[in-house]
C-alpha cells in the first residue's frame, strides 16, 4: 500500500536494529552497555517477503535506528550517517504501523486466545487495562529462518 516511489526507494535497503534505542534509552550508561553486550545490534532488510504468502512486508519498528545503505537523491551512499532524507524516510515507514487501517485491536475477555504471525506483525500493548493486571502466555514456533 506504499506509494510506488517509496517502494522503489526502499527496495534493497537495510537497517540497523538496536535494543538500546528503546529499552536502553533511559538507562545509566553502564546498564546500557551491558544490555547492548547481551543483545547486540543487528542489521536486517527493510522489506521482507513473507515465505507463505509472498507478500512484501516492512521490517522497521521502534528498535530501528537508521539505514545502513541509504543513498541520497544524488545517489551518494550515506552508509551509517543519519541523513535528513534517510531519517525522514525511516520515520515515515515506522509511522505506517500507527495507521488504523493497518491495525487489529483486540478486546480481551475471559478465556480469549489470540494468535498472530509474528513474521509480519508488530505487537503493541495499549495501557488501557488498569486497574486490572495483564497476564499473558506466549508460545513460539521454532524452525523458520528469518526471511
Amino acid at each position: 500500500r506504499l506509494p510506488e516511489h517509496i517502494r522503489q526507494q526502499i527496495a534493497g535497503l537495510r537497517a540497523r536494529h538496536s535494543i538500546e534505542a528503546t529499552f536502553g534509552a533511559a538507562m545509566p550508561i553502564e546498564k546500557r552497555l551491558a544490555l547492548k553486550a547481551q543483545f547486540p545490534d543487528a542489521e536486517h532488510p527493510v522489506v521482507r517477503t513473507h515465505p507463505e504468502t509472498g507478500e512484501k512486508v516492512l521490517f522497521v519498528n521502534s528498535f530501528t535506528t537508521h539505514f545502513t545503505n541509504f543513498h541520497s537523491a544524488a545517489n551518494v551512499r550515506c552508509g551509517q550517517d543519519y541523513t535528513q532524507g534517510g531519517s525522514a524516510l525511516l520515520q515515515y515507514l515506522i509511522g505506517q504501523s500507527a495507521i488504523p487501517e493497518y491495525q487489529v485491536r483486540w478486546r480481551w475477555k475471559p478465556n480469549s486466545v489470540a494468535i498472530w504471525d509474528n513474521r509480519s506483525t508488530q505487537h503493541y500493548a495499549v495501557m488501557d487495562y488498569p486497574p486490572c493486571h495483564r497476564k499473558m502466555e506466549r508460545a513460539g514456533i521454532m524452525g523458520d529462518t528469518p526471511f
